[in-house]
């Protein structure tokens, strides 16, 4: 089956101290700022089953109907106030993006 989706893959890793209120905050506002925007149809969460030193901890993959959703969503002000809300919650303290990356869909196979 062929597909238009693209997603946006972002890894982050965050102080232990911190974890519950980041995984609170991520949860309950941060997901829903970014999720207003209408062309992402998705989003995922993941926490990695066995901790790595200096690797992410959790794995969000946020998914677009098509790449045009993607570069609409990268300049939409949905993301401009999700970032601002982050920048003044975090304040660059208790969690880092480790690595952020983007693909198109090639295939899918499903049962």
């Amino acid at each position: 089956m062929e597909s238009n989706l693209v997603i946006n893959m972002v890894a982050t890793r965050c102080q232990p101290e911190v974890e519950d209120k980041f995984n609170k905050w991520y949860d309950e506002i941060h997901i829903p700022l970014l999720f207003k925007f209408s062309g992402m149809t998705g989003v995922t969460r993941y926490q990695a089953l066995k901790e790595t030193e200096g690797e992410a901890t959790y794995l969000a993959i946020y998914e677009f109907k098509d790449r045009e959703a993607l570069e609409e969503y990268e300049k939409s002000p949905e993301l401009v106030a999700a970032r601002a809300e982050m920048q003044e919650t975090w304040q660059d303290k208790g969690f880092e993006i480790t690595w952020r990356m983007q693909y198109a869909a090639i295939q899918t196979w499903e049962r």
